[in-house]
């Protein structure tokens, strides 16, 4: 099945706002469990990229109080409400927020000891520059956790994950899911993008019946 693009900044106070109300605590808090895992030390740079709502930087920073995390979205919407739930968590003196394009990082090289992103990679027509620029931000040895949706083999696959999401959520919110579904990688695509921007060191695999994790454990 080909992909199907979706705009790659979701901007929209709508978007934003029904974005923010969808309940993704749980996996969530998964991702930043296993961010802290693959970077084990008392104080790190963080950058996430796409951070969306924010978060997954507030619980890293909720568990890692020495931590510093810039976090970055092109979405100036996404970024008025992060900022809203930083300011609501009292953790602006640890959390960052910036309104960066995740192709042209505006940092200098080797300057994070861990790059995470959750749910970029399917909103960027091309994620070359983008994984170039993590691999040229990122300390040589430093850690790297991504992770997305895949896409299905076919049609009756997305809509039985479609329809396997429940009721909870409402029309935007299935349709984003839809869209997502439609515009996310294969895992040999995934695969052949990170060979192409020399991380090779990456371990790729599936973690779930919809998701793909690239992670690389930080390392002296």
């Amino acid at each position: 099945m080909k992909r199907v693009l979706e705009p790659e900044v979701m901007d929209s106070i709508e978007e934003s706002v029904a974005y923010d109300a969808m309940d993704f605590s749980e996996v969530n808090t998964a991702f930043a469990k296993e961010a802290i895992a693959l970077c084990p030390q008392a104080q790190a740079k963080i950058l996430d990229v796409g951070t969306g709502p924010g978060q997954i930087p507030m619980l890293i920073c909720q568990m890692q109080p020495q931590w510093q995390v810039t976090a970055i979205d092109l979405a100036a919407t996404m970024l008025e409400i992060a900022a809203q739930h930083v300011q609501n968590a009292g953790l602006q003196a640890q959390i960052n927020l910036e309104l960066v394009d995740a192709k042209k990082l505006p940092y200098p090289d080797a300057q994070f000891d861990m790059v995470i992103s959750n749910s970029l990679i399917h909103h960027l027509p091309d994620p070359l520059p983008f994984l170039l620029e993590l691999k040229r931000v990122v300390k040589p040895h430093g850690g790297i956790l991504i992770r997305d949706l895949f896409r299905p083999v076919d049609e009756a696959t997305i809509n039985d994950l479609v329809n396997s999401i429940g009721g909870e959520f409402n029309a935007m919110q299935i349709k984003c899911f839809r869209d997502s579904l439609y515009a996310a990688f294969t895992l040999d695509e995934v695969r052949e993008l990170f060979s192409q921007a020399g991380l090779s060191d990456v371990k790729i695999y599936q973690n779930s019946h919809r998701h793909w994790t690239a992670q690389r454990i930080w390392s002296q």
